[in-house]
């Protein structure tokens, strides 16, 4: 399960994915639009600008926006600057510190690697840009027509 600091970190990113090109976004607009506690918001978006997938710019116009184009972020990435490697559970993990007693003769391990790989794909599949458009897609199934 993702923590709510990283569900707060994508739901960030998405929304300055939504105004890419665009002015810089404030964190109340930020933090209004994805409803993420401000507090909670500067503090995630702080470690995103020191990882990279974020900018900043002070003053009257200031704001984040993106460091990269939303194509080029994927979501695999924002997870795993905030949360570490994917996986289903500690043990699978690259760099696990888990030391299990059955470590190398597990039965599970196999189906939890598995299981990892499949979340990763999905995750390093999916990139901000992917989530904007379906978003927008979302909307636009969803607008009345009113031709006759």
């Amino acid at each position: 399960m993702l923590s709510q600091k990283c569900q707060y970190a994508l739901r960030a990113a998405f929304q300055l994915a939504k105004h890419y090109g665009a002015s810089p976004v404030r964190i109340a607009e930020i933090a209004e639009a994805q409803a993420i506690p401000k507090r909670f918001l500067e503090a995630i978006l702080a470690q995103l600008k020191q990882g990279g997938l974020v900018e900043s710019r002070r003053g009257r116009e200031g704001g984040y926006m993106l460091a990269r184009t939303p194509e080029a972020i994927s979501v695999g990435e924002i997870i795993r600057f905030i949360e570490g490697p994917i996986a289903p559970v500690g043990c699978v993990a690259d760099d696990a510190e888990i030391l299990c007693p059955l470590r190398g003769d597990c039965v599970f391990m196999g189906m939890w690697q598995r299981a990892g790989d499949a979340l990763a794909a999905v995750y390093d599949g999916t990139t901000l840009d992917d989530l904007v458009a379906e978003e927008k897609q979302r909307r636009g199934q969803g607008a009345l027509c009113y031709s006759i």
